[in-house]
């Protein structure tokens, strides 16, 4: 079983880490370049009048490829990590899984880990004005928590009150209210910062079905060779 869950964890975090890296490379990460123009340092005129600018040393074709390895490696490491949870969450479901249920689980944990929190916090860009940090961990910890409350009691439980209760736990937070900035001004504009929410979003989604659908895959194979290996000993 241990094995079964590590091995799941590390295939299914690997391939939606790299599927997650390809598709930001031309939707998220075009975004946030075109963000940082703005936050960057103006020109600066050298001894002789000369100007350089102080983002042309961290562009071009080395520093994208870096900068998208980085990004791949971190994305792999956070995929493995919400695999391992996916891959428990299967074990402990005690249910038959494949990748259509695989998927399923991968929509709760989109739902739980983006979404949900989506809603109050969007996905920000370099140089929008943010709430302190403190806060936006509290708001997301609290809104995580009822998302995945909520799906449990909507799904898993059957009583009719389980469904009003799913329904206040999911509500609660947002009517509590996100943390906000107030009446800081961002240097982004407000038509890239809604093209990178949105992005970020819906990318989130193509992970997480991929995620979950690997995790599902892999689940049941190595389930299924557990079995004729243990078939055979007798």
């Amino acid at each position: 079983m241990i094995q079964r869950l590590i091995i799941t964890a590390l295939v299914a975090g690997l391939g939606a880490g790299l599927v997650l890296t390809a598709v930001q490379s031309f939707t998220t990460i075009p975004l946030i370049l075109a963000a940082e123009k703005y936050e960057a340092p103006p020109a600066s005129a050298d001894a002789h009048g000369h100007r350089h600018d102080a983002t042309t040393t961290h562009t071009g074709p080395v520093g994208g490829l870096s900068r998208l390895l980085q990004t791949g490696l971190a994305n792999v490491v956070t995929g493995t990590g919400f695999a391992f949870i996916l891959a428990g969450c299967l074990a402990l479901w005690g249910r038959p899984v494949d990748g259509g249920s695989g998927t399923l689980w991968g929509l709760a944990g989109f739902a739980v880990f983006t979404l949900g929190p989506g809603l109050g916090v969007p996905p920000e860009l370099p140089g929008m004005a943010s709430a302190a940090v403190e806060a936006r961990q509290v708001w997301w910890l609290a809104v995580a928590g009822s998302t995945a409350a909520g799906i449990w009691l909507l799904v898993i439980r059957r009583e009719m009150w389980a469904k009003g209760a799913a329904i206040a736990v999911l509500a609660l937070p947002h009517l509590v209210g996100a943390p906000h900035a107030g009446s800081m001004s961002a240097l982004v504009p407000p038509e890239l910062a809604s093209r990178f929410a949105a992005a970020s979003i819906a990318t989130a989604a193509i992970f997480w079905c991929v995620l979950g659908w690997a995790a599902g895959v892999c689940y049941r194979r190595l389930a299924e060779r557990e079995a004729e290996k243990g078939a055979a000993r007798i």
